[in-house]
């Protein structure tokens, strides 16, 4: 067993006694959205033929086409795209933009910058002539939110009349704003429309799915991009990414991943269906595991005194819990904590690197049996101000715990807790 003090223990136990209304909620929202996805299921009479893999172009594959309907309708959308073939969450998103704008329009982001590995797809940081976004003539521009973390409604309609596309970053990335939830949503989506009834509303939902009950498509989002190893995934999938939403966008996104005219009608599956099937299918599951491992260690540190968002009372929009540690040694020894914790290379010690796509530094634990799924337990942070690690996942809430655990051991075995 592992070795965790007397002293863990009982604040780790007191933790979940103060956590347990909190858990109550998240066993609420982890029932409805199973049957809400058992139905999608039902309903597109999803058989043991749709996991059979295609080939080749992938003509006429019935589990492709299967997963796609069975997702829309999870997402109450007109139509989906879910395939293996994207390489993470940053590559469906960039299949999206790309998708949608053309030369002379306008991306407006408005909660502020985008996260970091998308700074070179749009142009803001990097070389000229890469590629980007801006070096097809597409310009961008952002509305920071308001100090509280709410949209900046006001700035957001002035500058809303010249874009394409308005950008919603729903989970917190490397900041320490709270994750967009969707009534907040519901409400900047609902006045954009109002003012402007043509732009495409487009959200990143990576960390958010099934964390609620509704999802950006059900209030207003005209596309809506994941990763599966993320929530989505359910920690089954092995690689891939959706986009779901309105049936033309979802359409021209599709003709960006393959090509003008073919779009969705091909691209084989390989033996990668049964996978996304199941992910889909426990996903809820999963990420109430991975919402309930978030808020305990929450509990768990704010009782030791470190800053810990969001606390168990707030609403929850992603999985994420942030922690602020204040310096690079109880970084790195959160880090180490969660790694020790893992069910592969536990016996690795993480260090800071620099990471492609990444401004700063980054350490990352991530024991995964998916090389970087982000459901599966892992904490990552930038190296710079104010050293606060960003903790997500848990397959299961007792693994979870357990690293939670782990890693105020860690710290206290060397002399930060």
């Amino acid at each position: 067993m592992f070795t965790i003090s007397e002293k863990i223990r009982q604040a780790a136990e007191k933790a979940e006694i103060s956590a347990k209304d909190t858990f109550a909620e998240i066993d609420d929202i982890l029932a409805y959205n199973t049957e809400k996805v058992l139905y999608a299921f039902a309903k597109n009479k999803v058989s043991e033929a749709c996991f059979k893999g295609s080939t080749g172009y992938g003509y006429d594959d019935l589990g492709r086409d299967v997963l796609d309907a069975v997702y829309a309708d999870i997402f109450k959308a007109e139509d989906a795209l879910v395939r293996h073939n994207f390489v993470s969450g940053t590559h469906a998103l960039t299949v999206a933009l790309f998708g949608l704008l053309r030369t002379g329009d306008t991306l407006l982001c408005i909660t502020g910058s985008p996260y970091d590995t998308l700074e070179e797809v749009i142009g803001i940081r990097g070389e000229k002539g890469n590629g980007s976004l801006s070096d097809f003539g597409v310009k961008y521009d952002k509305v920071d939110l308001k100090e509280d973390g709410s949209f900046d409604k006001e700035k957001i309609l002035e500058k809303l009349s010249g874009a394409k596309v308005v950008y919603i970053q729903r989970s917190r990335g490397y900041s320490l704003r709270p994750a967009i939830t969707i009534s907040q949503m519901e409400e900047i989506i609902k006045a954009c429309k109002e003012k402007n009834p043509d732009v495409i509303v487009m959200v990143d939902n990576c960390y958010g799915e099934f964390v609620e009950k509704r999802e950006p498509t059900e209030v207003g989002a005209d596309i809506c991009v994941g990763s599966l190893i993320k929530n989505a995934g359910g920690g089954i999938a092995e690689t891939g990414g959706y986009i779901v939403g309105k049936k033309r966008y979802v359409e021209l996104c599709a003709y960006r991943l393959t090509c003008v005219g073919m779009g969705k009608e091909v691209g084989c599956t390989l033996n990668q269906s049964r996978g996304m099937f199941m992910g889909i299918f426990l996903a809820p599951q999963t990420t109430a595991s991975a919402v309930k491992t978030a808020t305990f260690a929450s509990e768990l540190f704010s009782s030791f005194g470190f800053e810990a968002l969001p606390g168990k009372d707030e609403t929850r929009s992603d999985i994420v819990t942030v922690i602020k540690l204040g310096n690079e040694e109880r970084l790195t020894a959160f880090c180490e904590g969660i790694q020790s914790g893992a069910p592969v290379d536990a016996f690795v010690t993480p260090v800071a690197w620099d990471m492609p796509g990444y401004e700063s530094k980054v350490i990352m634990a991530a024991g995964a049996f998916t090389g970087g799924a982000s459901i599966e337990l892992s904490a990552d942070a930038p190296i710079r101000e104010p050293f606060a690690v960003y903790m997500q996942g848990g397959l299961t809430y007792h693994s979870g715990k357990i690293g939670v655990m782990l890693a105020a051991e860690r710290m206290s075995q060397k002399g930060h807790l």
